[in-house]
């Protein structure tokens, strides 16, 4: 049996689960495992695998938990790129010892400044920087703060948000160069893959692939760029695209 595409490039936050820390639906990520395991087994359908901003583990974790055996997944928003073949962890070779001390420099000036004021860092990252406060108004008043400082200190970042997230990634690196190591890891080519997406940080996975979907709880901004929008929201929207595209 054909399949149109060999991977799906799922975002996870605001498409496998919800951006807020309310509990995963299990019961939903049991049926994209079962998927993936005919996926893998058969070759009759794509591998539902993942693109995130969210640290390596947690990245990692969910890769396991979805049953992908056979499609590197991009985390870190691009920095790492984890292999469920063989278990490698690769970080982006274009990472040098500078940016890495620019994203320690970036860490220390945001603590400084803004730790005793609520605004919190992300831990587990590597070599970027995102940070949350509960009250999200006053976190995206500080985004041209922060690419005011970057620009001063000669810090390569590139400063941009989720619905409840600033990330500070380094302005090479991305989910897009992430797909395309995955790419140059596996030779799937572009018009092999699908990608899903829910925020404007999501272009990067659009750029990579030949067909892009949301879930109805996608950003306004986004869904024109989608050639298909569920009509349901974050996993349910998942599952139906992965239907729609299997």
């Amino acid at each position: 049996m054909s399949r149109r595409f060999d991977a799906i490039i799922c975002d996870i936050d605001g498409c496998l689960g919800p951006e807020s820390h309310h509990p995963l639906d299990a019961a939903a990520l049991s049926k994209i495992a079962e998927h993936n395991v005919e996926a893998c087994a058969r070759g009759d359908r794509p591998v539902v695998a993942l693109a995130s901003g969210r640290p390596f583990p947690f990245v990692e974790c969910l890769c396991r938990l979805t049953a992908n055996t056979t499609v590197p997944c991009v985390a870190e928003n691009g920095v790492w790129l984890y292999d469920p073949r063989d278990g490698a962890f690769v970080m982006d070779p274009a990472i040098g010892a500078g940016d890495l001390r620019a994203v320690r420099e970036l860490t220390a000036w945001i603590e400084e400044r803004y730790g005793a004021r609520g605004v919190v860092i992300q831990p587990g990252k590597s070599a970027s920087v995102s940070i949350y406060h509960p009250e999200t108004p006053y976190l995206m008043s500080l985004m041209p703060v922060l690419r005011e400082r970057a620009q001063e200190c000669g810090w390569p970042i590139r400063v941009s948000h989720t619905v409840r997230w600033i990330n500070l990634d380094l302005a090479h690196v991305s989910k897009a160069t992430g797909i395309a190591r995955l790419i140059g890891r596996t030779g799937i080519g572009k018009e092999r893959l699908a990608g899903v997406g829910d925020s404007m940080s999501d272009l990067a996975i659009a750029e990579r692939v030949s067909f892009f979907a949301c879930p109805a709880n996608a950003v306004a901004e986004l869904k024109p760029h989608a050639a298909y929008v569920s009509g349901a929201e974050e996993i349910e929207g998942v599952l139906d695209i992965i239907a729609k595209v299997s």
